[in-house]
């Protein structure tokens, strides 16, 4: 019950003194200035008990990183320092361990047709927006894409809702790492997409650097195969940084560990979020631990991400410092990111088809067990424990920057259905879609480059494949990027799917009742994905409610 409804004295000094407790056990500090705050512990060890990994998760998480390369069989070459020679030694390597999505990605990865499909399927399929004015610094014009618009125009083609863009202007100027001695490059590329008659979309135009220039040549699909390849290669070494950095670690990881905070900081166990959040949907189980670990073996001196990546830390921490000056709240709901992109008639695109399925399904939910103890605005408003939780998020999450908007303080229970769907959503689905794709579309270096050694071409004459093997990163670099994908897709061997852990800690009937039937429609979505899967040569999997984990655990 809300504190308001707390009649017991003896329950609500317990009720007060539980918070306290809390509060000193998990305080906030700012790790980074402008990134969301995190918590005031740097050693995992030190967690208290109860958002520490199970003996279970423990054990298989060391095991794992233990024998990692060895599973991979390829740690004679992670110490190498040298350059790949020839595309044939990168596929020595990058066969073991196959998945069914990764091999083919292997098989495919030079088409115009996959590159398209994984902006909308892969593992990223957030930078994708449709078209309707170029950037102004994007020199592409109607002449050049016109042979790739089947006798049509670019103008008729953008008005008709055809012309699709990714944009990876955040990514300029970003200070670069050094690997093996050697200065890495990040590019910032535009790339123009057309969906053709086939429902197909396919790249026609890419620009690498921002600024336009003689030296900065448009690539086209007429151009050499060798220099077209070049070209999508930079653009998906930025949608690398982007997906990691932005929509991965930002957007779900660190936003995560601020919803964690707050909620064990101003929601005592008696509350009905609380329960709603921590364990009738127990989301966020080990999100702490594994936040905590990540800052001690990813963000260290010798970490993966300071070590084996483009940005290093410091770029890193520039892009994400960007990327956070541009969240959005509606951004951040999957109905509204899906419209303000221009999306929702785009065919093919099961990312957008099964996340507003779970997502219905999750806002449903939500909206039943909000009525149930809420049933009125007024029941909001006046509800203090409440109006804690969301500005201690608005404060330490969102840095109280009033261009997000997110609300200060909630003032009708839609507003809070939408938020805690959201927030739900985010550490269960959105982080599923973003994380566990990640060896399937990157376990094959040449489709996700960690980095690059080689900027932007000045000219598109003369490029041959002996440029693109000198712009991917080193060996060493290669396979420890590629076994940090491995490891974060590789499922836990305590996963707990959406919605299926066993605990019940309510006895309302009302909401068992939409327990179940949110049960019943996750099982329905499932056949229903599965179904649509059956017969394909690439499935969509990753939204499917029996493959999204419960919480972030990895």
């Amino acid at each position: 019950m809300t504190r308001k409804n707390e009649t017991i004295p003896t329950a609500l000094a317990h009720r007060l003194k539980e918070l306290d407790v809390r509060k000193q056990q998990y305080e906030w500090k700012s790790l980074v200035e402008g990134l969301p705050h995190c918590l005031a512990i740097d050693d995992p060890k030190a967690l208290p008990h109860d958002a520490r990994f199970s003996l279970d998760k423990r054990m298989d998480v060391q095991l794992t990183a233990k024998t990692m390369m060895a599973e991979l069989k390829i740690k004679f070459l992670a110490s190498s320092k040298k350059s790949w020679a020839k595309l044939d030694d990168i596929t020595q390597v990058f066969w073991f361990n196959k998945t069914q999505i990764s091999d083919y990605v292997h098989q495919h990865w030079k088409e115009d047709e996959f590159f398209g499909y994984q902006l909308l399927n892969g593992a990223n399929p957030m930078m994708i927006q449709r078209c309707q004015q170029l950037p102004q610094k994007f020199a592409v014009t109607s002449d050049m894409v016109q042979p790739s618009l089947g006798g049509s125009t670019l103008p008729a083609e953008m008005q008709s809702g055809n012309i699709f863009l990714c944009d990876y202007s955040r990514l300029a100027e970003v200070p670069t790492n050094v690997i093996n001695l050697r200065s890495q490059c990040i590019p910032a590329p535009f790339c123009l997409l057309f969906k053709n008659n086939e429902d197909k979309l396919v790249p026609i135009a890419i620009q690498l650097k921002q600024e336009p220039s003689d030296t900065n040549p448009v690539f086209l699909p007429s151009d050499s195969e060798d220099a077209w390849l070049l070209a999508k290669t930079h653009v998906r070494a930025a949608d690398f940084i982007e997906h990691q950095f932005n929509f991965h670690l930002l957007c779900t990881h660190l936003l995560a560990e601020a919803y964690t905070l707050s909620t064990l900081r101003h929601l005592p166990s008696a509350h009905p979020i609380y329960k709603y959040l921590r364990l009738l949907i127990p989301h966020t189980r080990f999100t702490l631990h594994v936040n905590t670990l990540d800052r001690e073996s990813l963000l260290t001196e010798n970490g993966a991400i300071t070590m084996y990546t483009s940005t290093g830390r410091a770029g890193m921490e520039v892009v994400m410092k960007k990327a956070m000056q541009a969240v959005k709240y509606s951004a951040l709901c999957l109905p509204g990111d899906i419209t303000a992109r221009g999306l929702d008639k785009v065919p093919n695109f099961y990312y957008r088809d099964d996340g507003l399925l779970v997502w219905d399904a999750l806002s449903k939910y939500v909206e039943g067990v909000l009525a149930v103890f809420y049933p009125s605005d007024a029941e909001v408003a006046s509800d203090e424990e409440l109006q804690n939780w969301i500005s201690d998020i608005y404060k330490h999450g969102f840095l109280e920057l009033a261009s997000t908007g997110i609300p200060k303080a909630f003032t009708s229970v839609k507003e809070v259905t939408e938020f805690i769907t959201m927030v739900i959503f985010t550490l269960t689905a959105q982080h599923s879609a973003l994380n566990s794709g990640q060896f399937d579309f990157g376990g094959w270096l040449l489709n996700s480059p960690n980095s690059l050694q080689s900027g932007a071409p000045a000219s598109k004459e003369q490029i041959t494949q002996a440029d693109l093997l000198l712009s991917l990163p080193d060996i060493n670099a290669s396979v420890w990027g590629m076994a940090a994908a491995w490891l974060a897709s590789k499922k836990s061997g305590d996963f707990v799917p959406l919605a299926q852990h066993p605990e019940q800690y309510f006895s309302e009937p009302e909401v068992l009742s939409l327990s179940d039937r949110l049960k019943e429609q996750l099982k329905e979505i499932s056949q229903k994905i599965r179904e649509r899967n059956k017969d394909k040569d690439l499935p969509y999997t990753y939204l499917d409610p029996e493959n999204i984990e419960n919480s972030i655990t990895i």
